[in-house]
């Protein structure tokens, strides 16, 4: 079933157990020093298979496990040798594993994070990415408005927007992988709940910037807002259940437990509205230093936030 999403190795066809890990007729045939280890049935750095086919020691688990095994034939005679070969013999080596092409994650199995297998922290890594190119290139409206057609596209096809018969799985849960041939595998608390947190916030537009909290829509969508009035429900700092009125065209959230309310405008501004009764007012979307400290602290002087936004909706 297509899962709308980004796979972390295409599908191909993988070599047969025989034809791996083969080195190249031509780099053993010009090598003075392999030939002679070979004539001399020394099989420290490469030996012959039952097909005739070269292969390194599997004893060598890297580079380094070579140039110790050179660096010792150096001293039982080969010095002029090694010091010729050494550097070629080193990059036939990595030429046939590939070291520096490692990813983490196998390119050689189908199951798990392996071929043809979507990664989920992977896409949810993905997303957040274009989302900090999309707030790097907010001066230019043509490349934003590409990048955030381009976030929602890779969004959508996340779990937690896919119906349980798509995803394999139940929606809200986060999962590591999904196989070619079945849903989603392998559940816990992956770092893609990381990712889709920070993903959210930057979504709602949160920002603390020079010590003041910021607000802003350049990222959220129509659909976001309600449709008609509803009741917003939350905890406070002390761990007390409250609840708000949330007007149509409105959007509701808490920050530090502190709930802001979004409001779709022609003009940008701030309201803060205190449990004391007082209210204070800002012009634009940024509260001032001593307002953020209250809110990151958690002094509970904030009863709720109305953020009036020019939101860009699409």
């Amino acid at each position: 079933m297509d899962q709308n999403s980004y796979i972390l190795y295409p599908d191909r066809q993988l070599s047969e157990f025989m034809n791996k890990a083969v080195l190249n007729d031509q780099v053993v045939s010009e090598s003075e020093l392999l030939n002679k280890l070979m004539e001399e049935s020394n099989y420290s750095i490469v030996e012959q298979d039952a097909a005739g086919n070269y292969h390194f020691n599997p004893a060598l688990k890297n580079a380094n496990d070579l140039k110790s095994v050179l660096n010792i034939l150096r001293n039982k005679g080969y010095d002029d040798l090694v010091d010729q070969e050494m550097d070629s013999i080193i990059i036939a080596y990595e030429s046939v594993f590939r070291h520096h092409a490692f990813t983490g994650r196998s390119g050689a199995f189908f199951g798990y994070e392996g071929l043809g297998s979507i990664y989920w922290h992977m896409n949810s890594k993905l997303l957040l990415a274009v989302q900090e190119i999309f707030y790097k290139a907010r001066d230019h409206s043509k490349v934003r408005k590409n990048l955030k057609r381009i976030y929602y596209e890779i969004r959508d096809g996340l779990g937690v927007h896919k119906s349980p018969e798509v995803y394999g799985a139940f929606p809200t849960d986060p999962y590591s992988h999904t196989p070619a041939n079945k849903g989603a595998q392998q559940p816990g608390l992956t770092g893609q709940v990381k990712e889709d947190i920070l993903c959210r916030i930057g979504e709602l537009g949160v920002e603390v910037i020079d010590h003041c909290l910021q607000f802003q829509g350049l990222l959220l969508n129509k659909s976001e807002l309600l449709t008609e009035k509803d009741s917003f429900q939350y905890y406070n700092v002390f761990g007390d259940q409250e609840e708000l009125s949330v007007d149509p065209g409105c959007l509701a959230f808490t920050f530090c437990q502190v709930p802001i309310i979004y409001k779709q405008s022609e003009r940008s501004g701030i309201g803060v509205h205190y449990s004391n009764g007082k209210t204070e007012k800002f012009k634009e979307n940024k509260l001032s230093a001593n307002c953020t400290q209250k809110i990151l602290r958690r002094t509970g002087e904030i009863n709720y936030i109305e953020v009036s936004l020019v939101i860009e909706l699409s």
